[in-house]
């Protein structure tokens, strides 16, 4: 101890938190990971710090394993002796791998918070934010031609490998020059047509790798080949048989959703998302940290999902894994993909977390216009399923409605009196037809619609809300010093593994920055902006 606070007299990160949390993983807590029998093996408490301190300086596994032998510090945080010869730089891998293949990823977070609990340093209530990022896939990135090209070749590769003599009669003799190397395609001659064409050549070739594991007389074995499943699915997903049984390239508009399909034979994980002006192949993951002014900075949530889950399916999963480890927000500011009547309400009801955010405003042309009826100006007797117009005329007919899959109740007036009406142009442009509304489908969502979309114009609203942006600062910090705008490997489990380490790695290092200088200085305006302020 007196050895590394003499070699680095201010501390480092490893050392601030180990002085602060003491021994931050158990080996208890990950005991079900590993055999109870045979030779004992390395300590899953240490290899789970290590994992973190590795995230949070960026190193590779071989540069991790030499610190752990070579760095005071990283032995001071670990407790180890200084002559302790460490191990080899492929047991984190092998450890990272037993995370993925278990529930153990969704672990290491709450058990760091819990310590944080302990320490005095994180409590429930406060305030909290979350926001998303995407994150692009290991794989490179394929065209539609060459994804089908590339699965058939990825096959072939596995078939020659497990059934070589199954597989030799069936190979062709330009098979060779198409799938024996890594399929790239560049411009296609021929236009739409010579795409049409090579697609469909794709095509056949792999119809009859899959004709030919689905025969009667075909080992069963052949269909569970991992590559085999992905070429059927692949196949399924951009091919179609015409009326007359012909095998043919579908159009992009015929396409299954993005959800459905994958765009790499590697790794059936990522999918194509675009969101506004971001387009790109691989995932989303989405960051939850306290923002509460006299305690430190923390992550305390993250999840991944594939790039084409929206936000607003995860702000539930996010309340309720909160509240399973008592660490709910009294206020929780997240942006408006994260925000719905629906979502406020059961945030309230549930947990008692008023979930900060803009609703979605009113985008008829009454509300645009600023000069016209819109939904606020009727009023709605919800106990007498009535509504009354701004001219005071009464509905005559209250209904409920189903719009892309979402309920609404509808009301109707009537028709001759809208016609009649005097201020019909400030109310609707319909021809012919009387005004309608559609309505949320209960009082209470309404009401929660109806004043948010008041309250979020006040200025008062609008600064309790500033805080949300500080979340963007943290995904900046992660994707810059942590590398998260990348996974460093395939498939969403480990992709996960990848970002809860990346969190804990974060908090490491704002704990440290924390116990170092809590009062958190502002920083020193610059001379010019000094000089301004005698102005006023």
């Amino acid at each position: 101890m007196l050895t590394a606070w003499a070699a680095c007299p201010k501390g480092t990160p490893a050392m601030l938190m180990r002085d602060r949390l003491d021994v931050v993983f158990e080996d208890e807590e990950f005991a079900d990971l590993y055999p109870t029998d045979g030779r004992p093996g390395l300590s899953p408490g240490q290899l789970a710090l290590v994992s973190v301190l590795q995230f949070a300086e960026n190193l590779s596994d071989r540069a991790a394993a030499n610190a752990v032998r070579t760095r005071i510090d990283w032995k001071y945080a670990l407790g180890l002796e200084l002559d302790d010869p460490g191990f080899d730089h492929s047991v984190l891998c092998e450890f990272r791998a037993r995370l993925a293949e278990t529930d153990a990823t969704d672990r290491l977070l709450p058990v760091m918070l819990y310590r944080l609990t302990e320490a005095g340093l994180l409590k429930s209530g406060g305030r909290q934010r979350t926001d998303a990022t995407h994150v692009l896939s290991a794989v490179r990135t394929l065209s539609r031609l060459e994804l089908v090209g590339e699965s058939l070749r990825a096959a072939l590769e596995q078939l020659a490998q497990t059934a070589p003599d199954w597989l030799l009669p069936l190979v062709e003799p330009e098979w060779n020059k198409r799938y024996g190397r890594k399929v790239e395609i560049g411009k296609v001659p021929g236009g739409k047509a010579g795409v049409t064409a090579l697609a469909e050549a794709f095509g056949r070739d792999g119809q009859k790798i899959l004709a030919a594991a689905w025969a009667a007389d075909a080992t069963p074995r052949l269909r569970t080949l991992t590559q085999v499943e992905i070429l059927r699915r692949v196949w399924v997903h951009h091919y179609y048989r015409d009326s007359g049984g012909r095998l043919r390239w579908r159009d992009g508009h015929a396409l299954p959703p993005a959800s459905l399909r994958f765009d790499s034979p590697y790794d059936t994980d990522a999918h194509y998302c675009v969101k506004r002006d971001t387009a790109w192949s691989g995932y989303r993951t989405h960051f939850t940290e306290t923002c509460t002014s006299e305690l430190p900075e923390v992550v305390v949530h993250v999840a991944t999902t594939i790039a084409p889950v929206q936000d607003g399916q995860l702000t539930a999963q996010i309340h309720d894994d909160l509240a399973a480890i008592n660490l709910t927000p009294a206020e929780h500011a997240v942006d408006a993909a994260y925000v719905s009547p629906a979502q406020i309400e059961r945030a309230q009801r549930i947990h008692s977390i008023t979930l900060l955010g803009p609703v979605v405003p009113d985008h008829s042309h009454q509300a645009r216009s600023g000069a016209g009826f819109d939904k606020a100006a009727f009023t709605i007797y919800w106990d007498h399923r009535r509504a009354t117009c701004p001219q005071g005329n009464l509905s005559r007919e209250w209904r409920p409605l189903r719009i892309s899959g979402h309920d609404y109740t509808q009301i109707k007036f009537d028709k001759p009196t809208c016609l009649a009406c005097p201020v019909r142009p400030q109310c609707t442009n319909a021809v012919s037809g009387p005004r309608s509304l559609a309505l949320l489908p209960t009082r209470k969502l309404h009401e929660i619609q109806q004043h948010n979309r008041l309250d979020q114009r006040t200025e008062d609203w609008q600064r309790r809300y500033a805080i949300r942006a500080g979340i963007e600062a943290t995904l900046s910090q992660n994707v810059r010093t942590c590398g998260l705008r990348r996974t460093h490997y395939r498939g969403l489990p480990k992709t996960h593994v990848q970002h809860v380490l990346t969190a804990l790695a974060c908090n490491v290092t704002r704990i440290a920055d924390w116990i170092a200088d809590p009062t958190r200085p502002q920083r020193a305006p610059s001379h010019f902006r000094a000089l301004c302020t005698t102005l006023n």
